[in-house]
């Protein structure tokens, strides 16, 4: 992988891990236009989220912050430690795809790419369903509880397949559960962050216990680390803008077209 590639790969990554249009999509894509291969790419897909993940939390640092005093500060249960709660509620699902369905659910990656036009097409159906349902409700809606946190969960669970966009799917069903805007768009941002550390974490111990040896380089992972962690910054500050104005039709529609345009070039 040169810097030229990884540069478009990072900025490909911190723009659609927080925009709902499938960072794991767009990364299958570019890396099948780029014609990148290998075992690099694992390596790379570590860096760049472990860059995401930091961008996280420096667009919400204050938010973590007060989480992380108000649950180590006190032994009295309060609003911080029962926020941090329904986040670990929320990681159920996933945790038990990754524990147990690790195998099945990489056999999706590297397979081509008609899986994620598809997937695609599924996100821009859910972010234009949620956007709908939200102009025709009466009420701004409610914070996130426990039955809000494992439906999330389990729409997080489900947004492994590539394609089938993570912060897309889950504020998607937050606002169908009746979720406000804003509550639901940072919890989706935040809920995230321990499943990304810890599957960053599996994947470096399969490269250790396989004593596996990457071409990638220091210069491709400086690059595709810095423009991830750049990107990301933005696009997590922006994303939260943009669910606050209730803008998600236009990332629909873009899926719609993307997602069709891929099904098209698989097929044909």
């Amino acid at each position: 992988m040169s810097w030229l590639e990884a540069l478009i790969l990072g900025i490909v990554q911190g723009l659609t891990e927080f925009l709902p249009v499938s960072s794991s999509g767009h990364l299958e894509i570019g890396q099948a236009l780029l014609g990148t291969a290998g075992e690099e790419n694992l390596t790379f897909a570590i860096i760049v989220h472990a860059a995401t993940v930091l961008s996280t939390l420096v667009i919400l640092w204050h938010e973590v912050a007060q989480l992380f005093k108000g649950t180590f500060t006190t032994f009295q249960w309060n609003s911080e430690k029962d926020y941090v709660a329904k986040i670990l509620v929320s990681m159920i699902p996933v945790f038990i795809v990754g524990m147990f369905f690790k195998d099945q659910v990489e056999s999706f990656f590297g397979n081509g790419l008609l899986l994620v036009g598809i997937c695609l097409l599924i996100t821009a159906g859910l972010l234009a369903l949620s956007e709908w349902l939200q102009k025709r409700r009466q009420t701004v809606g409610h914070e996130v509880t426990y039955r809000d946190a494992i439906i999330i969960g389990l729409a997080q669970a489900c947004a492994v397949l590539p394609g089938l966009s993570r912060s897309g799917t889950t504020i998607a069903t937050g606002l169908l559960c009746g979720v406000k805007k804003e509550s639901v768009a940072q919890f989706s941002f935040l809920m995230v962050l321990i499943p990304i550390l810890g599957e960053a974490f599996l994947d470096l111990l399969d490269l250790l216990k396989d004593e596996m040896t990457s071409s990638l380089g220091l210069v491709p992972a400086v690059v595709g680390f810095v423009a991830a962690f750049v990107t990301g910054c933005f696009a997590c500050k922006f994303m939260i803008e943009i669910v606050r104005r209730q803008r998600l039709v236009w990332f629909a529609l873009y899926c719609a077209v993307v997602g069709t345009v891929t099904i098209i070039c698989t097929v044909c």
